[in-house]
């Protein structure tokens, strides 16, 4: 498969292949609470990637940071990943935590990792099976990946890359917010954003629960993200939709991707410099 999507009807043709692993990687707050599980909906077979908690680097105080290589792997082997997993992942809002989910298995060198398309709204919209219960695996698993740090950069690198004009910044969230219009959500999170940065708002890239058609990605994206651009590097407020504007330079073909991990989080706390200019709000 070439795309990074797959569709609900692929994926309940193949629920039966011994190498598919299925993960839930909604975003914690998500979930109902304990006194709710049975209201819980999965996918027959999935397990939890839980990037909050679990999957990411604990001794960080900024939220769900890519782990170490070696606490990503002891975690994939808890969840029974195998090396040769064949591995889709979803999440319960349609097409919002999943794509760093994926990305981070890119990052970790496991190529057989694809996204739902549409995630579970699309799984129940086309009446296929549900559970109240995730899979426990029957015994660990053989996960080994390598962590390419080309894949998530930190505030120095991005810092490193305001005046090269070889590199462009795009940042996922609003334009209020972007434009310092907006109060961040987090207390003490300076408004604005990096300088020489571009918004593109994930939310033009999704209609409804479902990433738009490849066509329509282009249409957006090929204005706003010159080809001729060496390194494009995704930003939003803590790492996530980021990585909805990415897969979607993914799907069209762009290279040499990266995440800011940190992203506004960080550097809105930090006294790092800020713009708060309209004049680089790229939207539609």
């Amino acid at each position: 498969m070439m795309s990074p999507l797959v569709s609900p009807q692929w994926l309940s043709e193949h629920l039966s292949d011994p190498k598919l692993v299925i993960l839930d990687s909604s975003i914690t707050f998500q979930i109902p609470s304990e006194t709710e599980k049975d209201t819980v909906h999965n996918i027959p077979g999935a397990r939890r990637f839980d990037y909050d908690k679990v999957f990411c680097d604990l001794n960080s105080h900024l939220p769900h940071m890519m782990p170490s290589e070696t606490r990503f792997n002891q975690c994939a082997r808890q969840i029974g990943l195998n090396q040769d997993s064949l591995i889709v992942i979803y999440d319960n809002s349609g097409t919002l935590a999943s794509p760093r989910a994926w990305w981070m298995l890119k990052a970790m060198g496991h190529e057989q990792v694809y996204i739902l398309n549409g995630g579970l709204p699309e799984w129940k919209r086309q009446g296929q099976p549900l559970v109240t219960s995730f899979q426990t695996p029957v015994a660990p698993g053989n996960f080994s990946g390598t962590f390419n740090d080309a894949y998530f950069v930190d505030a120095d690198y991005v810092q490193q890359q305001i005046e090269p004009q070889h590199s462009l910044t795009v940042d996922a969230r609003s334009e209020a917010r972007f434009s310092g219009a907006a109060a961040e959500p987090r207390a003490g999170i300076r408004s604005g954003h990096i300088p020489d940065s571009i918004c593109l708002p994930f939310t033009q890239l999704i209609d409804g629960h479902k990433l738009k058609s490849p066509e329509a990605l282009r249409d957006v994206l090929q204005d706003r993200l010159p080809h001729d651009t060496e390194e494009y590097i995704f930003s939003c407020g803590s790492g996530v939709t980021a990585c909805i504007v990415l897969l979607a330079a993914y799907i069209c073909g762009y290279q040499n991707l990266k995440v800011y991990d940190g992203s506004w989080t960080e550097w809105g706390a930090s006294q790092r410099p800020i713009a708060t200019d309209a004049a680089t709000i790229r939207s539609l």
